[in-house]
């Protein structure tokens, strides 16, 4: 049976009224916590995310250190891709790196489904943990997204132009659309089994696919988009989409049949509403202003809370994720602005 939470964020997510603006951080576990860097002199990521106790651990810690609202589930995007057939490890200082990148109409035929039972099953062991045994706030589970994923395998490894990536989809779109496919697969069974354990919400994060137009993207990712969050709606639970350096294609994911529109920092809440979102956005304050003096880094918040309550439907959370250089006391106090100051503003509206 799983344990009571507070569910503020999952009513904000759906669009409910709330007491105050909620908040969750991207990147909140791990760089910037003195515990977390201990626990990386002994183990690498990879090693953390299979052993489920320290996983938890390491996933319920930023909850604990700073009352946020949502924890979310400590892995990489690329967490299930070896279990579809296609090696990697992740590489300190570099990212990750294929065994061998996907690159042929026989590498994408090798891709096979994706038992999460067989071949990933510490994370839903870490859910069990998390939502049984440790958590009093709802679990984000995420998946990357499948133009990110792609240019990860058909790159080999983290590229500034994707090349490669955009040479498959622009010369050999049969190649492209049944990797889109196989990709798109993939990511529904995972997100599923991470609902099945317990996550109450779930991120897609398409990291870079920001580096595509708007027309490319209604042509080679919406599609698969598309069927991703029909096939997730009969979950029930709040959707989250996300990128960086996004901002153009912020009214294509209006569109699509989700929750909430993760905005980066440089697109601002009243603009995303003046082109056409109307659905929850979450965001976006500059992960920068997180390492420059407080006076700046309160101005900006609480600007950023005078406008999601003014615009209804506001998630906090940064452009981006959590920098290593952050203080953990910063964030603890940034929490606490955003649950007094959103409170405060709510009641004097």
């Amino acid at each position: 049976m799983t344990r009571p939470i507070n569910d503020t964020f999952l009513r904000a997510a759906r669009g409910e009224e709330t007491d105050y603006t909620p908040v969750w951080y991207m990147r909140q576990a791990g760089r910037s916590q003195p515990e977390y860097r201990k626990i990386k002199e002994k183990y690498s990521l990879v090693e953390i995310t299979h052993q489920p106790e320290l996983c938890a651990y390491v996933t319920e810690l930023p909850v604990v250190q700073y009352n946020n609202d949502a924890a979310i589930l400590y892995k990489d995007i690329m967490t299930p891709i070896p279990g579809i057939g296609c090696p990697m490890d992740i590489v300190a200082g570099i990212g990750p790196v294929m065994e061998k990148p996907v690159r042929t109409m026989a590498d994408i035929d090798a891709i096979r489904p994706l038992i999460p039972e067989e071949e990933i099953p510490f994370v839903g062991k870490t859910i069990d943990i998390l939502v049984n045994q440790m958590l009093n706030v709802p679990l984000i589970g995420f998946a990357g997204g499948p133009f990110t994923l792609a240019s990860y395998m058909i790159e080999g490894r983290p590229s500034k132009d994707y090349k490669f990536t955009k040479a498959m989809m622009y010369s050999e779109p049969t190649m492209w659309f049944k990797l889109m496919d196989k990709l798109g697969d993939m990511v529904i069974t995972y997100v599923k089994y991470q609902i099945q354990h317990g996550a109450k919400a779930i991120q897609i994060f398409d990291s870079w696919v920001g580096a595509l137009n708007k027309e490319d993207y209604r042509i080679y990712i919406k599609p698969v988009m598309e069927r991703i969050f029909t096939a997730l709606r009969e979950e029930n639970v709040p959707l989250i989409m996300f990128g960086v350096g996004a901002s153009h294609l912020a009214k294509e994911w209006n569109d699509l049949p989700l929750d909430v529109v993760g905005l980066d920092w440089r697109l601002s809440i009243p603009e995303a509403r003046a082109m056409g979102v109307n659905k929850v956005v979450q965001g976006n304050l500059d992960p920068t202003l997180l390492v420059s003096s407080w006076d700046a880094l309160e101005k900006k918040a609480k600007d950023i809370i005078e406008q999601g309550v003014a615009h209804p439907g506001h998630l906090f959370n940064l452009g981006h994720g959590v920098f290593p250089a952050v203080e953990p006391d910063t964030l603890r106090r940034l929490t606490a602005l955003i649950h007094e100051y959103s409170t405060e503003v709510r009641k004097n509206r």
